[in-house]
This record gives structure tokens, C-alpha cells and sequence, in this order.
């Protein structure tokens, strides 16, 4: 008999903060690269401001196209096997990277890098070993690893770099890669079986479900251009801060104070789209403060003091549009479509780190560091335009509720009386899951009522 109040298991508390572990340790290897590439790619054989940009960005590429072949891969070979051949290719990269001298060298390793596409797997790991009540708490702390490892990157990339070069990161990146390698090995619980998860990974056949929807569209192309706009800016951002008079090796001096800051200012708006319900005008008001930011940079690309601001604006934007999307993400894709809605939503992501390197490197060459702003600016001018015409969000999360005791045969029923208690909204039912996928309004829902139908259920 379920209980959907029941505090998490040890075990399944051990299996989300491993995973947790592996993801952060990987995405801490491929952003600490992010703030210190372009000042030390400038300096290799056949270096050109459009192949250090797609030396930062071409990872996406690679994670973009392998990354739901790879969650595909997992269904049929064991989500640990695959988890650790990507492990395997990432550290590889690293290491092709760590050894070379020319920028074609550091191409390749990056390329590698993003090979080793695992977030599909580990995501569908995560779900096998989670009670369904707890899964959506679980995939959460991942996504909280992911924004922790970012900005603890960020800060320590320029720190390392200054200490043992940029090929002494790339070996420390194959280091970590190893060491989550072990975490896999003897950390993470083995699942008693595995089945596909609708709620957690992209199913082939509702692929094209998820792109009839508008609004799944539009967020789409919205994480599209803002890991554009985050590459774009980084392929000049380090070398502006240095030729402004602050040395490589202090730039931390420069991200510490404007993440810390920004993450404390944007609390507030969090609170507010999500507690007051406004979650529309606060989205569109931080595409419009990524636009600011971006014209702002624009302007004093060449004053260390309006670099430092307009960063800082930056990113009061960007975490607050990465906090935001993912929300909306859940709150629009119907439950037993999440999944496939993440994987298309992760494959933007990516895509748009990829092309925001390449065009920013070849505006760089062909145009100067200012123009790179311009382009970003318009790009979320766009972005502006296209979120403007989203539906207001409905304000229900998911909860995933276990079938195993309920008769398939009685199911009209049960649904009749699921969406008899209030704060119930949606209701689909996957038997071949064994997983009921609910839309609920938390604030209102009666989760009393909800627990002792299930306990009826259970018993009749």
C-alpha cells in the first residue's frame, strides 16, 4: 500500500544523490573550461576567433545528437552500461584535449566530450530507482546539482587555470570523469528491473505529439537562445574582462560577487511566479532584462566597471530564466509526455550552445567583440516576441501514483473517483507502467481524501 506522504527510502536517498554526484561532476568538467578557453585557445596553432568558439560549443553538438540514442541505448543494454561508456567517452575527450597543441586537437576532445551523452540514462536510472510519489522530489535535486556545479565551475575555472593551465584542467576533467565512474560502480543502487518511464525519458512514439504543441515550441526555442546567448558571450566575455585590466587568473574576482549576487536577487521573482501565480509576466520580464544585460554589454564592452554590472544583470536573466523553464516545461507537457518534452528540451539546449559558439566566434572575427551583444540582443528580442503569445500557465504539478494494486479492469472508475477530489485535475493512467501520470493543484489538493481512496483500492 502506498503512502504519498512517506519521506523518501535510504536507498532511494542514495540513489539520487550519486546520480546527483555524477551528473554535477561532469557538467563541473564541461563549464570550468567555459570562462578560460578563448584566453588560452588564442594562443594555438591555427587558432581563429570562429574555432575557439567552436572549440567552447562544439560538445553541444555531440551531446545534442547522441544524447536520446544513448537513453534508447540504455532500455536495451542496462542504464549502467551505458552511463559508464559515456563516462569512458568524456574522460577520453578530456584527455585528447589535455594533449594537444593546436586548436584542432582541443576541436576533437571537445567533440569527444559531448559524446559521452548520458543525461538520457541517468535520468532513466534515477527513475527505476525511485518510488513514483518521490520521483519528481529526486529528478529535482538533480536539476539543483546541475545549477551548483555551473556556477561553482564559473568561479573555479580561471582559479585552476592560473594554477595548471588549461591542459591541467582537461586532465582534472578526466579525473572526475574516472571518480564518477566509481561512484556508478559501488554507489549506486542496482535497479530490480528497468522499464521505460514516461515521465523520464523521451519516447520515439510521442515524438511528434510533443511538437503539435505550440507552447512546448516556444519554451523550446526559448532554452535555445539562452544557452545561445551563454557560449556567444563567453567566446569574448574573458578576453574583454582581461584586455579591461583584470588578469586571467582574478576573473573569479570578477564571476564570484555577480553570481552570488544575481542568485540572491532573482528569490524573490521565483517566489512570485511560482507562490503569487505570475509566472508569465515574470519569464517575460527576465527575457527582457537577458535583452537589457545584452545591450548593456554592447554599449561598455570596453569598461571593466560596465562589464561587471551588465554581467551581473546578465545573469539575474539567466538563472532566472533556467530556474523558470524547466517549471514551465512540467507545467505544460501533459504527465505521461514529460519525458519526451525534456528530451526535445534538452536537444534545444545543447543545439543552441553549439551554434551560439559558432556565431559568436565568427562574429567576433569578422565584426569585433561588440557585435556579439548586438546579435545577442536580438536574438532575445525574439524570444521576447515568441513568449508573448504563450498561454498562461496552468499552475499543476505532476504526481505519479503506483498502479500495482489496482484492477485494470475497474479503471473508468478509478479515474472517476481520482478526479472526484479536489485538487485533481488530470488524470491518465499507463498500466503497462504500472504508473498513474496525475495533474494536481497543490494549494488546493486534499491529499487525505487522495490517500484513503488509495488505501480503499488497494484492499477492494
Amino acid at each position: 500500500m502506498q503512502d504519498i506522504t512517506s519521506p523518501m527510502t535510504a536507498l532511494e536517498k542514495r540513489a539520487t544523490l550519486s546520480l546527483a554526484s555524477i551528473y554535477a561532476l561532469r557538467m563541473l568538467g564541461l563549464f570550468m573550461i567555459l570562462p578560460v578557453l578563448s584566453l588560452f585557445a588564442e594562443q594555438m596553432e591555427g587558432a581563429t576567433p570562429m574555432l575557439i568558439g567552436l572549440a567552447i560549443s562544439v560538445y553541444g553538438l555531440t551531446q545534442a545528437v547522441l544524447q536520446i540514442p544513448f537513453g534508447l541505448l540504455s532500455d536495451r543494454f542496462g542504464r549502467k552500461k551505458i552511463i559508464i561508456i559515456g563516462l569512458i567517452l568524456f574522460s577520453a575527450g578530456s584527455v585528447v584535449a589535455a594533449l594537444s597543441t593546436n586548436i584542432y586537437g582541443v576541436l576533437l576532445g571537445r567533440a569527444i566530450q559531448g559524446g559521452g551523452a548520458i543525461a538520457a540514462a541517468i535520468m532513466a536510472l534515477l527513475a527505476d530507482l525511485t518510488q513514483e510519489v518521490h520521483r519528481t522530489k529526486a529528478m529535482a535535486t538533480i536539476g539543483a546539482s546541475i545549477g551548483i556545479s555551473f556556477g561553482i565551475a564559473i568561479t573555479l575555472g580561471p582559479i585552476l587555470a592560473g594554477y595548471i593551465g588549461i591542459s591541467g584542467i582537461f586532465w582534472l576533467t578526466a579525473i572526475l570523469s574516472l571518480l564518477a565512474i566509481l561512484v556508478v560502480l559501488f554507489i549506486v543502487p542496482n535497479p530490480e528491473k528497468s522499464i521505460v518511464h514516461c515521465d523520464a525519458q523521451l519516447v520515439p512514439a510521442q515524438f511528434f505529439s510533443v511538437l503539435k504543441m505550440p507552447d512546448l515550441l516556444r519554451l523550446d526555442y526559448g532554452i535555445f537562445i539562452l544557452h545561445l546567448c551563454l557560449t556567444s558571450c563567453f567566446v569574448v566575455l574573458p578576453l574583454l574582462i582581461r584586455d579591461a585590466g583584470l588578469i586571467p587568473e582574478n576573473h573569479w574576482m570578477v564571476y564570484l560577487p555577480v553570481l552570488i549576487g544575481s542568485m540572491a536577487c532573482i528569490v524573490p521573482f521565483v517566489i512570485i511566479a511560482e507562490k503569487k501565480r505570475q509566472m508569465k509576466k515574470v519569464f517575460i520580464g527576465a527575457i527582457i532584462t537577458l535583452m537589457l544585460a545584452n545591450l548593456g554589454l554592447f554599449k561598455y564592452y570596453d569598461d571593466l566597471y560596465g562589464i561587471i554590472g551588465f554581467l551581473w544583470l546578465f545573469f539575474c536573466g539567466f538563472n532566472l530564466l533556467e530556474a523558470t523553464l524547466p517549471s514551465l516545461i512540467s507545467k505544460t507537457a501533459p504527465g505521461d509526455l514529460k519525458g519526451t518534452a525534456m528530451g526535445a528540451y534538452s536537444s534545444s539546449q545543447f543545439m543552441g550552445a553549439f551554434v551560439g559558439g559558432v556565431a559568436g566566434g565568427w562574429l567576433y572575427g569578422e565584426m569585433g567583440a561588440e557585435m556579439v551583444f548586438l546579435f545577442c540582443a536580438v536574438a532575445t528580442c525574439t524570444w521576447v516576441i515568441v513568449a508573448m503569445f504563450m498561454n498562461t500557465p496552468k499552475y499543476l504539478a505532476n504526481m505519479l501514483i503506483s498502479l500495482d494494486d489496482i484492477n485494470a479492469a475497474k479503471e473508468e472508475a478509478f479515474v472517476a473517483e481520482l478526479l472526484d477530489i479536489t485538487g485533481v485535475e488530470e488524470v491518465t493512467l499507463h498500466f503497462e507502467e504500472s504508473v498513474a501520470y496525475l495533474k494536481v493543484d497543490n494549494k488546493v489538493l486534499q491529499k487525505t481524501d487522495l490517500q484513503t481512496l488509495l488505501n480503499q483500492w488497494a484492499v477492494s
